[in-house]
């Protein structure tokens, strides 16, 4: 039986992922954190998901909550996730990462922990979305330097970085594909006069509002026709069966970072 922990346990994604571990087979939930203060601590964090009793309490301190755990999922933020990530390099715990928004910087910093522990760290834990990587590498590889690229993404008026994890990694692999250096051709932005279009950028757009869970659409539009690849979330519960999917392969592999194409053999 495999033990997760869940950091951000009070929370709407911390509930549905509690709700698919306690759904998967051979996971139990192993602890339960929330930061100081918070209302819900000491409250089960099988109840507050939804998903019955578990008797698990919700504590604030991380160490307590991975006590009796082999795993942490962590859907945080970025500073958030790098302490995290430190204990359990120290503590010698397994870690799956969902937050987005990390800087190159602190990319490095969370693989610098990877060379003592197994971390998974994905923008998006999604099956469909890590297949979408996959098909946009091959369509950029077949359509190349002849087509435009844009991507546009669409979040809730919660969301806190922009753009979106996903649509960061969208832009990754069509530029590595096109082998472009996406750091350089990302344009996030267009006012004004801002002149013609270049063949080589890649158009980030993002559109924020109301309860959209997610939906990132790449375009490849050339002369006389255009492609779309679009991936649509229709609930958070797809990225909470990520998670404990990418939990459970975790278990036994080496120290070192890995991410959802590792899991789905896509690499």
């Amino acid at each position: 039986m495999i033990r997760v922990a869940v950091v951000g346990a009070a929370g709407r994604m911390g509930g549905r992922i509690i709700t698919a571990i306690k759904e998967a087979e051979g996971l139990e939930l192993g602890g339960a954190i929330e930061r100081p203060g918070h209302a819900m601590l000491g409250q089960d964090a099988g109840s507050l998901a939804g998903c019955g009793p578990l008797e698990v309490a919700i504590v604030d301190s991380l160490e307590e909550g991975l006590k009796s755990a082999d795993v942490l999922i962590d859907f945080t933020f970025p500073e958030v996730t790098l302490k995290n990530v430190a204990v359990c390099a120290r503590l010698g715990k397994m870690i799956v990462i969902g937050s987005t928004g990390f800087t190159p910087e602190q990319r490095a910093e969370v693989a610098g922990h990877a060379r003592k522990i197994p971390v998974l760290l994905a923008p998006n834990m999604s099956v469909g979305v890590n297949a979408c990587f996959k098909l946009l590498k091959e369509a950029a590889q077949i359509l190349g330097d002849g087509f435009d690229v844009e991507i546009v993404e669409l979040h809730h008026n919660k969301k806190k970085d922009s753009p979106s994890g996903t649509a960061v990694r969208m832009g990754e692999v069509v530029a590595d594909a096109l082998g472009r250096d996406y750091n350089k051709v990302a344009n996030f932005h267009r006012e004004g006069m801002c002149g013609e279009r270049s063949k080589e950028e890649i158009g980030m757009q993002t559109v924020r509002g109301g309860d959209i869970v997610g939906e990132h659409t790449v375009y490849f539009i050339g002369m006389g026709e255009r492609i779309e690849i679009t991936h649509r979330a229709m609930s958070r519960d797809m990225f909470a069966r990520g998670a404990v999917r990418a939990a459970t392969w975790l278990q036994g592999q080496a120290p070192g970072m890995y991410d959802m194409q590792d899991v789905l053999g896509l690499r």
